[in-house]
């Protein structure tokens, strides 16, 4: 039993000399094992390395790149004001596509004649305020328009080509006019065939019911919705805005599919009101 005990006092001896509890351990020890961890991991200490590296790389740049929009903002030699570039308008033909642009509008045999007697009047608007040329073709009867070097407008082809178009249609100049004044007004066309089949008397007689005696349902619908009505045989055309046209189309509509005037009249009290409250 001796041998025995003297054995187990040496393992007990050795097992407290070689395991210590870490709040026993000193600074020395505590440098020692952080010292060989690192040198343990070569890989990762050469990928942190790496990273700084790139780090430092972008950094770099991006100051070059201030440096460079910082020089470029610098004010002007008086260090007043930001230097801005300054650069000619375009014009028509640039903004477009480098050549010169032609529209063509056919003239009907019914409006020849008032073409011909008031061409100074019609004239005018497209040279002095659009910078357009323009000219009567006889041979195709049909007015031609084409932009020139002092067009200044890239849409302004696109306005004279309306206001003839407009003419041509039965309006009268001082209203076609204002499509080149103004952006909103547009031209609806329909035929009374569109709404309701006539033909023969009953289409004659709904046409007299748009038109009314004198004109009287046609001016009454033209200053209730503010619009402009042109009555050519079964055609209607209507000169407005969209609101406008909208109004002025229904109310028409119901004079076609038969509806006394008398209440039409009324719907028209009622729209004129609401219109003049918008406004």
């Amino acid at each position: 039993l001796l041998p025995v005990r003297k054995l187990v006092r040496c393992l007990l001896v050795f097992c407290t000399k070689s395991v210590r509890p870490m709040a026993s351990m000193t600074d020395d020890d505590r440098r020692g094992q952080r010292s060989r961890s690192r040198s343990r991991s070569p890989a990762k200490s050469a990928g942190v390395g790496e990273a700084e590296d790139r780090y430092s790389k972008v950094t770099t740049i991006s100051a070059k790149e201030l440096a460079a929009g910082a020089a470029a903002a610098k004010t002007d030699v008086d260090g007043d004001e930001p230097m801005v570039p300054d650069f000619p308008a375009l014009t028509a033909q640039e903004m477009g596509t480098g050549s010169k642009q032609y529209r063509r509008i056919r003239v009907p045999p019914h409006r020849l004649t008032p073409l011909r007697a008031e061409w100074d009047t019609v004239m005018a608007p497209i040279v002095e305020h659009l910078m357009l040329q323009i000219r009567y073709n006889p041979k195709m009867r049909c007015v031609e328009l084409k932009t020139s070097e002092h067009t200044s407008d890239s849409g302004a082809i696109q306005k004279g080509a309306d206001f003839i178009q407009a003419y041509m249609l039965g309006f009268e100049i001082q209203d076609a006019v204002a499509l080149l004044r103004l952006d909103d007004l547009f031209i609806d066309t329909f035929e009374v065939k569109d709404v309701k089949m006539l033909s023969g008397d009953h289409l004659s007689r709904a046409i007299g019911r748009i038109a009314g005696q004198d004109g009287k349902t046609r001016f009454a619908i033209e200053n209730a919705t503010r619009t402009r009505v042109v009555l050519a045989d079964s055609r209607i055309h209507i000169l407005g805005s969209y609101n406008n046209i909208s109004l002025a189309r229904n109310s028409i509509c119901d004079l076609i599919m038969g509806a006394p005037p008398g209440k039409v009249y009324n719907k028209m009290r009622n729209v004129s009101k609401r219109l003049s409250e918008r406004f």
